[in-house]
């Protein structure tokens, strides 16, 4: 492995300065440090070894910690008798996590704390509390329970990020139910996909919303979906947009406002097993259709909320914004993790930049946001617009930003850090991902920071860079791993659970192989250089191929295609597909809009690829598989590297002189 993936020079990550250091008084305050002196633990190297070498000890602390509590207890927390790759956690304990997000708050202090602050494109706003979310959620499990829905059932979370999406979401948990979060932008094809393989039998979902002030229908989208879903028994629709009322299903489905009528703002919540699923959410590998990662009441839930706790330093009361949607794993984990610690979140339905470059920033000030999510995309998109926007506000709540989405150069870290925080305050870069339920890597308020850097990993994920062969590097790229179970990382996937073991546990013995370029410098700071499987990671949204593939290889003219993720300044990836032909099919302008229509239909205008090419063959092994490194080498004009496993070599020549 080489450093070729640097996203600035060949030098980047090593070499670089630190530029941040923690204020002592912060590091005094923080979660992290209370934790520690509690164990007796000096730093943050010993809780690390301590975390790695005694698993159980470290969760359990962990949710004492963040005072979880359970209906029955748990016998212990975590039964490793099936190997690491399935371990079984809190074992015969009784847990909703809604129970923690909620009901334990009402008759305390936090009851009449923000639990959510809204905002929508047009400058609306609304602020709910702990304790009239709570009453709306338990209308909502009152509703959803007439309708004879209850534990187990999959219900589709499809909506714009308003509060109800939020009081769905905690509603499906509350009657043990299991949350499909879709994201707002799919199209019919992708929604299909999730909605069929997880069975879903109701869907939530709007009639638009708008974008830049423009609208945008949802409900249409949803029709045409659900008209392939037979086991979708309801569809319940919110009224977001103001205009006509769409066409609306008989007996299947149900406006908003009629279906929360005359409920009782009282509501029992189910006595969930904590090892039962809570949510599917969907990601997508390289090959074949998108994974449904199952996660439980205690998994997903605690990681999350942990890493906001420690690593992150989020307290009672204080305010996150985390730009996401609901379909993103940011999104469940932005609720989840806030009602847990007993925080409020902060959810905008819109451009951050409209109706100019300077609403983010206002947001911030607006809301009082002490934790800002962002991606270094969005950092990249606004840095083109200058200091001013940002000036122009004051963020003086901020204690920190955080980042995921795709990796940072250092010139936008810079930026972000300089200009938007002064230089004084944090960077809290995040990396993990949805099977994982949060971060591999985080920065946090007690270690010192260098541009585009992670502090390390987050307490609890015992994380290591190797080589091919599975040995420790330093200061050199190699494979991001895991070498021991958190109590976040995915039950499995969803009907599939031989490809959970390939995915992730088939390539080294007994390790979490992620698929990150990695690396760890001379000071012992972390780097995430990119992808290093075939997955597209186009502004944060990460997908397979194998989807675009799909939409592509069904229209008639289409022999084989391969889709490839290629750099962008803004967005970290965009879509490129190679396109064979069947004999006797032209090569056209109109066939090439086409399938570049037929994907926007199905997976959405934000996953529209910058091109589609015609090729005459497309590069593979002798076992047929096709090369998309190879492909993207090829098109990049970059060196091919090992190309002995091609079976034509002069295939790489089709891809460039793709057309």
């Amino acid at each position: 492995m080489s450093t070729d993936l640097s996203p600035s020079s060949d030098s980047f990550p090593f070499g670089q300065d630190v530029v941040w250091t923690p204020d002592p008084d912060v590091v005094a305050d923080s979660n992290l440090r209370r934790f520690m002196d509690r164990h007796d633990l000096s730093d943050l190297s010993a809780l690390r070894t301590r975390a790695a070498s005694d698993v159980a000890w470290f969760w359990d602390a962990v949710l004492d910690d963040l005072d979880i509590e359970f209906y029955d207890p748990y016998d212990q927390i975590v039964d490793l008798s099936g190997g690491i790759e399935r371990p079984t956690w809190c074992v015969n304990g009784k847990l909703n996590i809604v129970h923690n997000l909620l009901d334990k708050w009402q008759g305390t202090p936090v009851e009449d704390r923000a639990a959510l602050r809204w905002e929508g494109e047009d400058g609306t706003t609304e602020t709910l509390t702990y304790g009239e979310l709570h009453r709306r959620v338990c209308r909502c499990a009152n509703a959803l329970r007439e309708l004879g829905l209850g534990t187990g059932d999959r219900i589709g979370l499809y909506m714009p990020m308003t509060p109800e999406i939020v009081i769905a979401f905690l509603a499906i948990a509350k009657i043990g139910g299991v949350l499909l979060p879709l994201f707002s932008g799919y199209g019919v094809g992708a929604l299909v996909t999730r909605l069929q393989g997880a069975e879903a039998k109701a869907l939530f979902t709007a009639d638009g919303f708008a974008r830049r002030g423009r609208p945008i229908d949802m409900k249409e989208t949803a029709d045409e979906a659900v008209d392939q879903c037979p086991s979708v028994e309801h569809v319940i629709v919110r009224r977001h947009l103001g205009r006509n009322d769409p066409p609306m299903t008989s007996g299947r489905d149900h406006f908003w406002d009629h279906f929360m009528a005359g409920h009782d703002p009282e509501a029992r919540t189910a006595r969930t097993n904590a090892e039962d699923a809570v949510m599917i959410i969907y990601t997508s590998g390289t090959t074949g259709p998108p994974k449904g990662t199952v996660h439980t009441h205690c998994g997903f839930p605690i990681k999350g909320a942990q890493d906001m706790y420690h690593p992150m330093d989020l307290k009672p009361g204080e305010t996150m914004y985390w730009m996401s949607d609901m379909g993103w794993m940011m999104g469940p984990w932005l609720v989840f993790g806030t009602l847990t610690v007993g925080a409020t979140m902060v959810l905008y339905d819109g451009a951050p930049d409209h109706p100019d470059p300077g609403r983010l920033w206002r947001l911030v000030d607006d809301h009082e946001v002490t934790h800002l999510g962002v991606s270094p995309t969005l950092i990249r998109a606004l840095k083109t617009h200058g200091d001013a926007p940002v000036e122009a506000s004051d963020r003086s709540s901020l204690r920190a930003i955080g980042s995921t989405g795709s990796p940072w150069d250092p010139e936008s870290w810079l930026w972000c850090f300089e200009t938007v925080l002064g230089g004084e305050k944090p960077i809290l870069n995040y990396s993990g991902g949805t099977e994982i339920a949060g971060g591999i890597l985080c920065g946090n308020v007690l270690e010192p920071l260098k541009p585009a850097a992670f502090s390390g990993p987050v307490p609890g994920m015992d994380a290591d860079v190797v080589d091919e062969d599975g040995t420790p590097v330093r200061e050199e790229v190699g494979e991001l791993v895991l070498r021991a179970p958190w109590i976040g990382m995915t039950r499995g996937f969803w009907g599939d659970d031989d490809r959970y073991h390939d995915a992730y546990w088939d390539r080294l013995d007994d390790v979490w192989v992620h698929g990150d370029f990695a690396a760890v410098d001379e000071d012992g700071l972390w780097y995430i250089l990119g992808r290093s499987d075939d997955t597209i990671n186009v502004a944060g949204k990460r997908l397979g191929p194998a989807e675009i593939e799909a939409l592509l290889n069904a229209h008639e003219a289409v022999a084989e295609s391969a889709a490839i993720g290629v750099p962008h300044d803004v967005k970290g990836s965009e879509i490129v597909a190679f396109v064979v032909l069947e004999p006797n099919h032209d090569e056209t302008a109109a066939l090439r809009e086409a399938l570049m229509q037929g994907v926007v239909d199905e997976m959405g205008k934000p996953l529209k690829p910058r091109e589609i090419l015609f090729a005459d063959a497309l590069p593979k092994t002798r076992n047929a598989k096709v090369m998309r490194r190879v492909i993207r080498a090829a098109y990049l004009g970059d060196e091919l590297g090992d190309t002995s496993s091609l079976e034509d070599p002069s295939t790489v020549d089709a891809i460039q002189e793709a057309r």
